[in-house]
């Protein structure tokens, strides 16, 4: 077996969030967000996606989508670490 890194044990991978919020934000707030995904669903709810660090950086991002005045939908963790890239 290979020495492959285990996002579920290794506390040096980053865990990778899901923060659903209302409301549109546009594509130039990615650098606040820190380089998260931000994509716009049909139904007025935009979605931010990444890798976070650790939870002091998840409770970072969390406190700019209140300063925005934005409702936070939900968070959750969609994956840990690098994507699993095997067949």
């Amino acid at each position: 077996m290979a020495n492959k890194p285990d996002p579920q044990t290794d506390p040096n991978l980053p865990m990778v969030f899901e923060i659903r919020i209302k409301g549109h934000l546009g594509r130039r707030w990615t650098a606040w967000f820190e380089g998260l995904t931000i994509t716009q669903t049909d139904n007025g709810e935009t979605v931010l996606t990444g890798p976070v660090v650790d939870q002091a950086a998840l409770y970072g991002l969390l406190r700019k989508v209140r300063d925005l005045g934005m409702p936070l939908i939900s968070i959750k963790q969609a994956q840990s670490g690098p994507p699993d890239t095997t067949p």
